[in-house]
């Protein structure tokens, strides 16, 4: 005989069976509608952004480069002297920039399509640079001045690609739709950027001693014997003073490393006759003189060379910063402007007073 707390027992598990039953048809449909769902949405596919550019990547030979913070400039081929900023003087343009520039640009893959709405381009930076926005507009055509390819970039975002590329939102001048890409636009709106920065390049372990000529103050010197050693030292410490550390003459000693330089114009336009002087003697024969002025609060720099006799290496180095840099002056950004100048007194301990 089935007492009462059994029949309530068995009650209560086939309450529990029917719920979880109908807990999995309830999913079972779920899944169903959302699949249904996912099946009738429009599945997009990724395309080429400009199919036809990766085979005309060799008839490129000017890109337009309009920003909001640096206004307009070309990069240009030059069949005698290759790619230039013809708004620069033709000073040389960096090749491997440009070539990642073009390239990249080729490969551009959609991701899909966002907002058409003019209104809205401004959220994603798309709004073109000549109106004042954000946008980096690029421009590639060809010599007889055909446009092959017209874009701007607006923000980029990190999209989880498993190759590492980088998605951005972009659209075509001609058009507000705007797209998601995926790319690898390294390109930047500033002339410096694409200039070639490939100017004078020292090693730290060849330099042999740096002489010092300021445009105010005592001339001096620091030098080492060997690559070996550390440090270098201060010559002809003068009378009564001591360094304010046995690393101080480092900083000047190797200003000449890691040259770099923020824009460029053309020497004739500035007077180095009073320009203070930073030469560099390597252990190897060459000789590398920078000379630096300050004009409006900025400075500015030549670069020549010269070898030793009977050191072909170094004559073959010399020659090839001369056809760099003869006839361009660099200016520096403040922190190589500050190795370039320094003065004596900078490397000294302060006076002490008497009382």
């Amino acid at each position: 005989m089935v007492t009462m707390h059994e029949l309530f027992s068995n009650r209560r598990r086939n309450l529990l069976f029917l719920a979880i039953v109908a807990a999995i048809f309830c999913a079972l449909a779920v899944a169903a509608l959302y699949r249904q769902q996912m099946l009738a949405a429009p599945h997009y596919e990724s395309q080429t952004f400009f199919p036809d550019l990766a085979h005309h990547v060799r008839e490129v030979t000017r890109i337009h480069v309009v920003s909001q913070s640096h206004g307009a400039f070309d990069v240009a081929f030059k069949p005698e002297t290759g790619w230039v900023l013809p708004g620069r003087g033709n000073y040389p343009a960096a090749f491997d920039q440009v070539r990642k520039a073009i390239v990249a640009i080729a490969a551009l893959q959609t991701v899909e399509p966002k907002t058409a709405r003019v209104d809205w381009l401004h959220y994603l930076d798309l709004d073109p640079p000549s109106t004042g926005g954000k946008g980096l507009l690029i421009t590639l055509s060809n010599e007889k001045g055909k446009d092959l390819a017209s874009l701007i970039i607006g923000k980029s975002e990190n999209i989880g690609d498993a190759n590492g590329l980088t998605g951005y939102y972009v659209r075509k001048p001609d058009t507000m739709q705007s797209w998601l890409v995926k790319g690898a636009l390294d390109i930047k709106g500033d002339p410096a950027a694409w200039m070639d920065k490939d100017v004078v390049t020292i090693d730290r372990a060849s330099i042999q001693s740096v002489e010092v000529v300021p445009a105010t103050g005592p001339r001096y010197s620091v030098a080492r014997k060997k690559p070996s050693d550390a440090d270098f030292t201060l010559r002809d410490l003068p009378p009564g003073r001591e360094l304010q550390s046995a690393q101080s003459p480092n900083g000047v000693a190797t200003a000449i490393t890691g040259f770099s330089f923020d824009d460029i114009k053309p020497a004739k336009d500035l007077d180095f006759s009073n320009a203070a002087q930073l030469i560099t003697h390597t252990f190897d024969g060459l000789t590398v003189t920078v000379r630096v002025l300050e004009k409006d609060q900025s400075y500015w720099a030549t670069v020549s060379a010269e070898a030793a006799p009977g050191k072909p290496a170094a004559a073959k180095e010399a020659r090839d910063i001369n056809a760099h840099a003869s006839g361009w002056a660099y200016k520096l950004p403040a922190y190589k402007a500050a190795q370039f100048t320094t003065s004596l007194e900078s490397l000294l301990k302060p006076l002490s007073r008497k009382k």
